[in-house]
C-alpha cells in the first residue's frame, strides 16, 4: 500500500468513527466515550499524515509510534462500546478490523524503520 493509499484509508477509519458514534445512545456515557473515540479515531489519519513530512527517519518513526497509541486507544474505545452494551459487536466489528490491519502496518513499518535505521548507523561507523 503506498503513501497515498494509506492517508486515503485512515481518512476512511476517521470517517466511519465519526458515523459510528453518531449511532450510539443519546446518553452521558456515550457522549464521553464518543468524543474519545472520535479523538483517537481521526489522530491516526493526521498523525500518519504528520508522518510522512517527517524530517529525519527518528522523527518519522516517533511519528508513527503515534498513529501506533492512536489506533491502539482506538481499539480500546470501540471494545468499551461493546462491553459496556452500548452497541452490539456487529456494529464496530468492521471498523475494528480496519484499525486492527492499520495497526499491524504501522508497527511493521517501524520495525522496519529501526532496522533500517540500525543498519544505515552499522555501515556509516566501518
Amino acid at each position: 500500500m503506498n503513501e497515498k493509499e494509506f492517508k486515503q484509508r485512515t481518512f476512511q477509519i476517521a470517517l466511519k468513527a465519526i458515523q459510528l458514534v453518531e449511532t450510539l445512545p443519546q446518553n452521558r456515557t456515550s457522549e464521553v466515550i464518543g468524543k474519545q473515540l472520535i479523538r483517537s479515531a481521526t489522530s491516526v489519519g493526521a498523525n500518519y499524515r504528520s508522518a510522512c513530512r517527517g524530517k529525519s527517519t527518528a522523527d518519522v518513526i516517533h511519528k508513527l509510534s503515534i498513529v501506533e497509541e492512536e489506533a491502539d486507544e482506538t481499539i480500546y474505545w470501540l471494545e468499551l462500546i461493546v462491553e459496556s452494551g452500548l452497541l452490539p459487536l456487529e456494529k464496530v466489528t468492521k471498523l475494528k478490523s480496519e484499525i486492527n490491519e492499520i495497526l499491524a502496518m504501522t508497527v511493521a513499518s517501524i520495525k522496519t524503520l529501526r532496522l533500517k535505521s540500525q543498519t544505515h548507523t552499522s555501515k556509516s561507523k566501518i
